[in-house]
């Protein structure tokens, strides 16, 4: 944090003189009780009045905002042997990031302690949850309908609305950012001005408005726009999107290519998904009268998939982002965070985000389907293009979906067989129909002469519990998945 960015914060808020519900302003009282009561009080209360940040600064005279300077030192104070800050986040539970900071401003020292919202309970000192009602300190407890504000308003911490970059400047931001590519992509025409610029850039919340004239860039804005994401350091560089080509089945052979992206996701997208397509092998399909070259993976289904591995990884896992692996006989795509959903329903449910901020302007400009309608058409477009079944699993905290190339009947093990069938019983309930021994003799390749290998496949299927019977005293009426 810049000290140029403490001292236009701190004269922002000194500006009416005056004490609010997550400001207080103090001369040299370093009472360790007190302060502790205050954090408690103060981050209970901006969690209730809907703000991220509270603070109190010591130097600041209450009433006329004038800065008094203050004698107080939190880093050379000690309470009973312990250093002041570790005695307080001892006594704070669940206890927030607080941070303390000696400002020196032009008209004396200041003393900032900026301390965060609550976020999954209320933050108690000594067992004890405080709240402020006008500058007064008292128990939670005594206040219900404070609490119950509260309680309402906890919520998990969200990703996307934490800053990647502050107090940025107007032509930083444009630099950073790549707006042209935000501007084509939601359909919007772009401004003749730099206001024009930043005010729709700030409406989708790419950008928040900071002290100063100056402007946040969060972390939304960061990991769909950036121009480079090294400009916001190591963190957000870890979660750009990585690519390794292998000339064999595993990661000993050779490596053929490898792409360490550096865009944000939507900008970068279409140029991914472009790569991809020029380094992913093609086959020949022999069409009536000529043949024709296509990819080995449907386009659609790549497009799902990373858009799905971007939009429902976790972002709070540091270190790691989404990875695309190509081998001579399938593509793994992964990304960091165990699925909200079991893999088994992916198809069915609709689907639920860690990132709902990102998933909806990503369907907004068009780079994934609408919300629940994607893996469907995934699966759509490999039984057209004849692959193995795509195997989706979840393990490690992450989660992976490999796809396959195209395989014979007589090439799938008995466990893919039965993935393929479930899966194509899933396909065909979404379309308000029944799997048929006839569809899936069609699903496998197999001629339906020859139906009794499909017939084994769905006794098998039955036995494991992923399809039922439609109608138990009419075998032929169909199958459906098991929980249709």
């Amino acid at each position: 944090m810049s000290a140029q960015r403490d001292i236009a914060w701190i004269d922002e808020l000194r500006r009416s003189g005056l004490e609010d519900a997550c400001v207080e302003f103090k001369r040299d009282n370093d009472d360790p009780d007190m302060i502790g009561k205050l954090v408690s009080a103060l981050s209970n209360a901006a969690r209730i009045e809907g703000r991220e940040i509270a603070c109190v600064l010591w130097g600041v005279e209450d009433g006329t905002g004038a800065v008094v300077g203050t004698d107080f030192d939190p880093n050379a104070k000690k309470v009973g042997g312990q250093a002041f800050e570790f005695r307080l986040a001892q006594h704070l539970r669940p206890s927030p990031a607080f941070q303390f900071r000696t400002v020196d401003h032009p008209d004396g020292r200041i003393v900032l302690l900026e301390i965060p919202a609550a976020t999954v309970a209320p933050v108690e000192y000594s067992g004890t949850a405080y709240v402020r009602v006008g500058n007064a300190t008292p128990k939670l407890a005594d206040f219900p309908e404070r609490f119950q504000r509260l309680i309402a308003n906890l919520r998990p911490y969200v990703w996307e609305s934490a800053s990647a970059m502050t107090f940025v400047e107007d032509d930083t931001v444009l630099a950073l950012l790549d707006y042209p590519a935000y501007f084509r992509l939601t359909r919007q025409q772009l401004p003749a001005g730099k206001a024009g610029i930043l005010e729709r850039l700030e409406a989708d919340r790419l950008i928040v408005r900071d002290v100063g004239g100056r402007w946040n860039i969060s972390n939304l804005g960061a990991i769909l726009f950036a121009t480079d994401l090294d400009q916001f350091g190591e963190v957000l560089a870890r979660k750009a999107v990585r690519f390794v080509a292998y000339q064999g089945r595993n990661r000993a052979a050779t490596v053929s290519h490898r792409q360490d992206g550096r865009k944000g996701y939507a900008c970068g997208f279409e140029g991914l998904v472009a790569y991809l397509s020029g380094i992913i092998p093609q086959v020949e399909q022999i069409g009536p009268a000529l043949r024709q070259s296509t990819d080995l993976y449907p386009q659609i289904a790549l497009r799902e998939l990373i858009a799905n591995a971007l939009i429902h990884q976790d972002m709070t896992v540091t270190g790691a982002g989404p990875q695309i692996a190509l081998f001579a006989d399938r593509l793994e795509i992964t990304n960091p965070g165990e699925p909200l959903v079991s893999t088994e329903r992916m198809i069915d449910l609709p689907a639920r985000s860690r990132n709902a901020m990102i998933g909806t302007l990503m369907r907004r400009m068009g780079l994934c389907e609408e919300q629940g309608s994607g893996l469907d058409k995934v699966l759509i477009s490999v039984e057209g293009a004849h692959l193995a079944p795509p195997k989706l699993q979840a393990e490690q905290g992450s989660m992976q979906v490999i796809l396959y190339g195209p395989r014979s009947f007589a090439d799938m093990t008995p466990v893919e067989r039965v993935r393929a069938c479930y899966q194509h019983a899933v396909l065909k309930w979404l379309d308000g129909d029944r799997m048929r021994n006839a569809s899936l003799c069609d699903r496998l390749g197999i001629d339906r002469r020859n139906a009794a290998q499909v017939s084994g496949v769905i006794r098998q299927a039955l036995d494991e519990g992923r399809i039922k019977a439609a109608d138990p005293d009419h075998p032929r009426a169909g199958y459906y998945p098991y929980w249709g």
